[in-house]
């Protein structure tokens, strides 16, 4: 069914300051129009909630309409960035798609953008730097910083808009993107919708009495102040299109604490049984939207406002029984969904054609070095990465030969950086991020698991996204520098993984990572980093890095084991080769995710028999993933209980004797595969 043709007012998407001064009437007609249209809108999405035609929940921006409405208009929808939140119908329905569009996602049938697989607002339009939210509060900024950047570094004069509200005002991600803005001078318009309340919470249980939000800009070296939106619509419009203005022109960011209401509560279900006496009154009685219209009818425009009103009602009717009529959602491609299409293989220079004698460590920064050279939307970014080359020195001499632009040191704030990097992603570019110590990336677990890795289930929006994790124990770094992550990473659906152990598989573990259209972990196992020299060239098979590779031919029992654990494995194949004259089938995992197993099964079918070895901790440990996918399908041809060996169920210990009985080694690792060969 065709979607209605909407009113004429509708196709006015724009505003500029001054047509308030050269066609007022138009201009204050326009911004009527759309705040009517928001506040119809969201009025009988709440009715089809109620009538249980709409599942979940519904947060409606009934009283919000004096900021976004003037906001949304004034920015520039063909290079802005924008990530808009609960309260912000509005904004939605005049930065893109037809109000069918937006019904369609709120009915969650087979017409919603995200193919019903978020719900009601949580959507946006990437295509158009609409950049959909979730549900942890502040997550979304620092997405908005890397795609306004992004835009910026494409020669685009954008600004980027985060919305966020005075209970989220407080979340660690709010103070970090707003540090990092300021520090990298990102053209980002911050404003703190205040409407009074977070959820049930008042502000008077949010912070000090008398605190103005707006004056914890200066803490940040960047310009602040407080408006009004329930107020004046032009005079609000006047001071945000001067900000705005200001931020184009001079890249610095700013932070607007808006004076809003919300007049339904905080979603659908909430009672507002918290609300003090008197409190509902009051908030109806400075409801911008009447007093708009009062003013416009006082000026005269009342038939004006009357006929935009029946348009505008009739129209949205319209398009209720349009996407009523839409059918419900098909699973159809979700699975396969998770992860973006498979890239074509980039246009790499064969080189170095004659192989290097280079450390773990050495691969990994000639692998870097190749990217910045060849690819033009590449960039590095982490802690202490630049002058000083990184925790490890992997990313020594690159700020020196290409540049900051290319190559830079980030603040502590591993968050809101790794938001910042999807931004940049979404937008074109191919951000290589590095952590100081795998450990670290718990502070960006959302970013990582809940951000990234869903994004093309949910919004259909590709992340190439490179993660750099220098991982494991062995080097009496103690329990924050010692994890191995994986199976904490893995358990979330979206993210591929690679785990290499040799010189030449962590240079093509890079160029491979860095050409795919997912989010990437790369593990680097530190003990690696320096443990000899080993031969390394162009290798036109790179892509292979995500297959298992056979280090050790056998036929007693089929061995898997990945990362810095191939060099005792290894050992304990030599060792019972030539004491027990039995040979262990030896694999290399190298693709933690996906895993691909066929080789491994050949394998098994053979051997009859499963060895497993990991350094994460046994309990719930990757290596209970891979004992269940192997045997699954085998279980009644082995000839013995499959094998697991991993690290003791404890924080990692400090001291070397301590840690040398909590993860694998050679001796307790023969110790007991003899003790289950018997």
């Amino acid at each position: 069914m065709a979607f209605p043709k909407p009113p004429a007012i509708l196709s006015e998407r724009d505003l500029r300051a001054g047509e308030l001064d050269q066609a007022p009437t138009s201009a204050l007609l326009r911004l009527y129009a759309w705040m009517h249209f928001a506040r119809t809108g969201d009025n009988r999405i709440l009715d089809l909630f109620r009538q249980g035609l709409i599942r979940g929940t519904v947060t409606g921006g009934q009283g919000n309409e004096g900021l976004i409405v003037p906001l949304a208009l004034l920015a520039d929808k063909a290079i802005d960035v924008i990530s808009f939140t609960h309260r912000d119908f509005g904004g939605h329905l005049i930065w893109s798609d037809h109000l069918c569009d937006h019904l369609n996602q709120y009915f969650a049938n087979a017409g919603s953008p995200t193919r019903a697989r978020e719900g009601n607002v949580h959507h946006g339009d990437v295509k158009n730097r609409s950049l959909p939210m979730i549900s942890h509060l502040g997550a979304m900024l620092s997405n908005v910083l890397g795609m306004t950047d992004s835009q910026r570094r494409l020669g685009k004069p954008a600004v980027g808009f985060t919305f966020f509200g005075d209970g989220a005002s407080s979340t660690g991600d709010i103070h970090e993107c707003l540090n990092l803005a300021s520090l990298l001078s990102l053209p980002v318009v911050f404003v703190i919708e205040n409407n009074k309340y977070a959820y049930s919470t008042p502000v008077s249980e949010q912070f000090t009495a008398g605190t103005e939000l707006w004056k914890r800009a200066a803490g940040y070296g960047i310009e602040g102040f407080s408006l009004d939106a329930t107020g004046d619509v032009a005079a609000t419009t006047r001071l945000l299109a001067a900000a705005i203005d200001k931020v184009r022109a001079t890249s610095r960011p700013v932070l607007i604490e808006a004076h809003t209401l919300r007049l339904r509560g905080h979603a659908a279900y909430d009672t507002c049984d918290y609300l003090l006496p008197g409190e509902t009154d009051a908030f109806f009685a400075a409801d911008p939207l009447p007093k708009f219209r009062a003013q416009l009818v006082a000026a005269g425009h009342a038939a004006a406002l009357e006929k935009i009103e029946t348009e505008l009602n009739a129209y949205i009717e319209a398009c209720i029984q349009v996407s009523l009529a839409v059918a419900r959602p098909e699973p159809g491609s979700m699975l396969a969904d998770v992860f973006a299409p498979d890239s074509s293989a980039f246009p790499w220079k064969p080189e170095p054609a004659a192989a290097e004698q280079l450390t773990f460590a050495q691969a990994i920064n000639h692998a870097l070095r190749k990217v910045l050279a060849e690819r033009p939307e590449s960039l590095i970014l982490g802690q202490d990465i630049g002058t000083y080359g990184g925790a490890f020195k992997v990313t020594e001499g690159l700020l020196k030969d290409f540049g900051r632009a290319k190559v830079f040191n980030t603040p502590l704030c591993e968050s809101a950086c790794t938001g910042y990097a999807i931004g940049l992603a979404l937008n074109g570019h191919r951000p290589i991020e590095e952590f100081q110590f795998a450990d670290f990336s718990t502070e960006a677990v959302t970013q990582i698991t809940l951000n990234a890795a869903t994004y093309h289930f949910r919004a259909g929006a590709a992340v190439p996204l490179v993660f750099r994790l220098p991982a494991g124990g062995g080097l009496t770094m103690g329990s924050f520098h010692s994890q191995e992550l994986e199976s904490l990473f893995l358990s979330m659906p979206g993210l591929k993984a690679i785990y290499p152990s040799t010189p030449q598989d962590a240079f093509n573990a890079v160029l491979a990572a860095y050409e795919d259209n997912n989010p990437v972990l790369i593990f680097e196992h530190k003990g690696l980093y320096r443990r000899g020299k080993h031969p390394v060239a162009w290798d036109p098979g790179y892509r292979e890095v995500w297959q298992p590779k056979r280090l050790h031919a056998g036929d007693y029992a089929t061995f898997v084991t990945y990362g810095e654990m191939t060099l005792p494995a290894a050992e304990a194949c030599a060792y019972f080769q030539n004491e027990y004259e039995k040979s262990f089938d030896l694999f290399d995992l190298r693709g933690l995710a996906p895993l691909r197993l066929d080789a491994i099964k050949a394998s098994l079918e053979r051997t009859h028999r499963l060895i497993v070895l990991h350094e994460g901790r046994r309990t719930h440990g990757f290596g209970a993933e891979l004992v269940a996918r192997l045997t699954e399908e085998h279980f009644f041809s082995l000839e013995a209980p499959p094998l697991r060996i991993a690290a003791l169920d404890m924080p990692v210990p400090f001291a070397p004797e301590l840690e040398m009985v909590y993860r694998p080694a050679r001796d307790s690792l023969i110790e007991k595969i003899a003790a289950w060969i018997g």
